[in-house]
């Protein structure tokens, strides 16, 4: 049977387009081929190999794949920060800079940006959605942020997931203004959060390595900011100072090589997402936005 193209909506463009995955045959073989749960099992989703894969991106020789990968994925060079032949690893070009007016920042105040470059599905009421990625999969707010009472609390609010690719720009930042807290790191695999993966298994958003802050908001109460880390991802790493008042696209730290995933969780009531992310949500299907633009409003 041909693999099944994986499909997402392009905000940009405003057309259904094919993902082009990174490592697509290999991630094919480990999660769809019987054969690929020895390796998946013993390996890939150990800490080491990710911990090893993240070293070997900061390899000196790794610095000639930079050209080639631009030119493979159409990177664009000019919202760079800094000159592609500036970067002296791989890892360094990945967790790269942009200049401040590749991603403008939503400007309205009551208005929720995109905390990163990505692939985007929404849950406007986290307990009423009983088709996560696969029918009759519900997402388990409890074992995500191991502390069932802010899961009660939680537990019919609103939930973006922003999916990154290793070809997207690898900083996240806040969502909103607000005084945010120390991350609390919670240990597990690092399963791939590509959509292959998830597809034959949702739950790796609950079970993969995973830190969470909360930023306390004036308008929004509490909202929850969640990195998740998967394969290949040397490290997540936090820029941000926990106290310190932030302001909306503020950065608040980067993951190292490696796709990944950030989740953002609102209190319920408090915002109403985007129309286009709730109409594709619904059809199972991700929405492409960029760090910054709007994705919600504040109600």
């Amino acid at each position: 049977m041909p693999a099944q193209p994986i499909e997402f909506h392009n905000r940009l463009t405003g057309r259904l387009e094919t993902e082009q995955i990174y490592g697509e045959g290999f991630l094919r073989f480990v999660y769809e081929n019987p054969l690929g749960a020895l390796p998946l099992h013993t390996l890939v989703k150990r800490r080491l190999f990710s911990a090893w894969y993240g070293r070997r991106m900061d390899a000196p020789d790794t610095r000639k794949a930079v050209e080639a990968f631009i030119r493979h994925y159409g990177i664009d060079v000019t919202e760079l920060a800094d000159a592609p032949e500036s970067y002296r690893t791989f890892n360094e070009f990945f967790y790269r800079k942009l200049k401040p007016s590749a991603r403008p920042i939503a400007p309205e105040a009551g208005e929720i940006a995109f905390p990163a470059d990505g692939r985007h599905l929404v849950l406007p009421d986290i307990a009423a959605c009983e088709a996560f990625f696969v029918k009759g999969i519900r997402f388990d707010l409890a074992a995500l942020l191991q502390d069932a009472a802010l899961a009660e609390r939680f537990a019919h609010g609103s939930m973006l997931i922003s999916r990154l690719c290793p070809v997207d720009y690898h900083r996240f930042h806040f969502p909103f203004g607000g005084t945010p807290s120390a991350a609390k790191v919670v240990n597990g695999p690092f399963y791939s959060v590509s959509p292959i993966a998830l597809r034959r298994r949702p739950s790796i958003l609950w079970e993969n390595q995973r830190e969470i802050t909360t930023l306390r908001t004036d308008s929004l109460g509490d909202v929850l900011l969640l990195e998740i880390g998967a394969t290949c991802v040397g490290s997540i790493v936090q820029s941000f100072t926990s106290g310190q008042s932030v302001t909306k696209g503020d950065e608040k730290g980067y993951f190292r090589f490696g796709g990944s995933c950030c989740i953002t969780i609102f209190e319920p009531g408090r915002i109403r997402f985007s129309d286009d992310l709730v109409l594709h949500s619904a059809a199972g299907r991700e929405v492409y936005a960029k760090m910054g633009d709007v994705a919600a409003n504040a109600v």
